[in-house]
């Protein structure tokens, strides 16, 4: 048992209540995480707010030499992070890994910042004035994360905000906060000044405390949608820039036409890897025409085969789930979809892992003939529960896909170009796979779904996330040169243009 406290100021803090953080394979209490006050809070936003304009007066190269150190500490240190996400999170050691992996490249991407922060000059607009821009910085900003990813999602936010001269306060999830203590040591190591990475760990009090603080001007969210709507409407109504990811219910299409075997492989592990805990998993599964049989069937069949157990264990497909209360509400949904009139196929409830009889395991569950109607349909679960829904063409499936409240990811599966170019132009989704499960942009790339998968103007990381940590401003300037005679030039009282 160890305590996880709060980094503030360089210094790790414990004070205040706690809560336990188990593991999931166990379902023993493996620590103690702090749950931070306002008054916590509010420390630690006057130490990032202290910190920030000596940091924004930093030429930027100089900003982006101190991520360069800590890119490097990152990758000494990839499976120190990868073991603590499986210990806490549950998901298996080479998920982990991934995860790993796919933070670093956001950190890579943020060294970039000396080029991506440019502006732009036009020469002589009008009357001897040239135009220019630049990009500044917002002031004091703050991260608010996911369980899921407790090490990618913090490099989804953190990075760019601090290249960009900002100061970042980061609210990790309570359920997995080891990771976040450890990226403010490697910051710190790296050089960065103290005050400029704060982390509060904590629950709704602390997200509160954050939204409501006059001196935080902007906040990243990625969780549900319920929490998103609100993150984003209090933040708002405080007058803060807001990026507010939701959840998902993300299809994929398979057509008659498509690689049966290369279809199923993908719905196996896009649904079904970290036990279906991700954003951008594939929760339905879209048969058009006569291809449903065949692929319930061959689904089937794999998911009854799926090596579930301990993330350290040789050979695992599928840890555990979060929490107790998180398996109870998963196991719901599949009850419910059965009494809804889905026919269950394969039953991962009351799942038992022989030597870990109190870990948080269920199994694969697999529902077909599911209707729209359906909860399981309309609901994210957030777990390793796929449902199969038939149509009979593609405009059927478009059509499924884009009256669904939630448009984050959606992919389609086919050997015909036309169906692709139809399907990635006409389903109101924010990221599309053709022949690819899960399409996460790359790290040069943006995050972001449509509707209410993602609430706010800004996706994640990437250029936009450049553009959320930054403001805008444009300087028009004028060198008038001298006049024969002296004098000036009078007033002008037209609207100015470029000319004729």
């Amino acid at each position: 048992m160890r305590d996880i406290g709060h980094h503030i100021g360089g210094t790790v803090r414990f004070e205040g209540r706690s809560a336990p953080v188990f593991n999931p394979a166990t379902g023993e209490a493996i620590a103690q995480v702090a749950l931070a006050d306002a008054g916590i809070v509010a420390d630690a936003v006057a130490s990032a707010r202290a910190a920030q304009p000596a940091w924004a007066a930093v030429p930027v190269v100089r900003r982006a030499r101190v991520l360069r150190r800590f890119l490097g500490l990152l990758e000494a240190q990839r499976d120190d992070f990868a073991a603590e996400i499986t210990r806490q999170h549950g998901k298996v050691f080479s998920d982990a890994q991934g995860e790993v992996a796919r933070g670093i490249e956001q950190v890579e991407f943020a060294c970039g910042a000396p080029r991506l922060l440019m502006g732009q000059h036009a020469d002589d607009v009008g009357g001897g004035i040239d135009n220019w821009n630049l990009r500044q910085p917002l002031g004091v900003v703050a991260g608010i994360t996911p369980f899921n990813f407790p090490f990618m999602v913090p490099l989804w936010m953190a990075p760019l905000a601090l290249v960009c001269g900002n100061a970042f306060v980061l609210k990790p999830s309570e359920r997995d906060p080891g990771p976040s203590l450890m990226l403010a040591a490697l910051l710190r190591e790296a050089g960065l000044p103290d005050g400029l990475f704060n982390v509060v760990q904590g629950d709704r009090d602390a997200v509160e405390a954050l939204i409501a603080h006059p001196d935080v001007r902007a906040v990243s969210f990625v969780g549900s949608t319920p929490v998103a709507q609100h993150v984003y409407t209090s933040a708002a109504q405080a007058g803060k820039r807001v990026q507010a990811l939701g959840g998902a219910k993300n299809h994929l299409v398979v057509m008659p036409d498509a690689d049966l075997d290369q279809a199923v492989d993908a719905l196996v592990g896009a649904a079904y890897g970290s036990a279906g805990e991700r954003c951008m998993a594939i929760s339905v599964a879209v048969a058009v025409g006569a291809v449903g049989d065949a692929l319930a069937s061959r689904l089937a069949e794999r998911v009854r085969a799926l090596r579930i157990g301990e993330g350290f264990a040789e050979g695992v497909e599928m840890g555990p789930l979060i929490t107790a209360a998180h398996l109870e509400r998963v196991e719901a949904f599949v009850t419910r979809g059965v009494e809804e009139g889905a026919q269950l196929l394969v039953d991962g409830r009351h799942w038992h892992v022989s030597g870990f009889a109190n870990g948080f395991f269920t199994g694969g569950s697999l529902l077909d003939h599911v209707q729209h109607s359906h909860a399981v349909y309309r609901e994210e679960i957030f777990g390793p529960v796929l449902c199969i829904v038939r149509v009979p063409d593609l405009a059927a499936a478009i059509a499924l896909i884009n009256a669904h409240p939630l448009g984050n990811g959606a992919s389609c599966f086919t050997a015909d170009g036309a169906v692709a170019r139809a399907f990635s132009r006409g389903v109101d989704c924010g990221m599309i796979g053709i022949n690819v499960p899960i399409p996460v942009p790359a790290a040069w790339q943006s995050f972001g779904g449509w509707k209410r998968s993602l609430l706010g103007d800004h996706a994640a990381y990437g250029e936009e996330g450049l553009r959320f940590y930054t403001r805008y401003k444009s300087v028009m300037q004028r060198w008038p040169a001298p006049r024969a005679g002296g004098g000036r030039d009078g007033p002008e009282f037209t609207f100015p243009t470029s000319g004729a």
